[in-house]
């Protein structure tokens, strides 16, 4: 959900991908190359991101992920799901 929220706002590779997650959470979550580059690639076969190679600012030859059509439909089923899954931890925090 997280990727894909992050490609919501343009293309990226995924260093720079890795880097706005780690920004935009106040330096809370990172995403591991370990964990990034295998979703990416599901990602990919799912048909929720497309990738073309690039240049990146450093002069590196680079991936840059897409978000597509069905991957803003995958992200905004995500979010429903985090919410509804959120509002049903709350209320068992709340009554403990």
């Amino acid at each position: 959900m997280l990727i894909l929220r992050v490609l919501e706002a343009g293309p990226l590779h995924g260093y720079a991908i890795a880097g706005q997650i780690h920004q935009l959470s106040g330096r809370v979550l990172d995403a591991e190359e370990g964990s990034l580059y295998p979703a990416l690639q599901r990602m990919l076969m799912e048909g929720w991101v497309t990738a073309e190679w690039g240049v990146s600012d450093t002069k590196r030859r680079v991936r840059f992920y897409t978000l597509t059509k069905d991957g803003l439909g995958q992200l905004q089923r995500e979010v429903q799901e985090y919410q509804r899954v959120t509002l049903a931890i709350q209320g068992i925090l709340g009554t403990a």
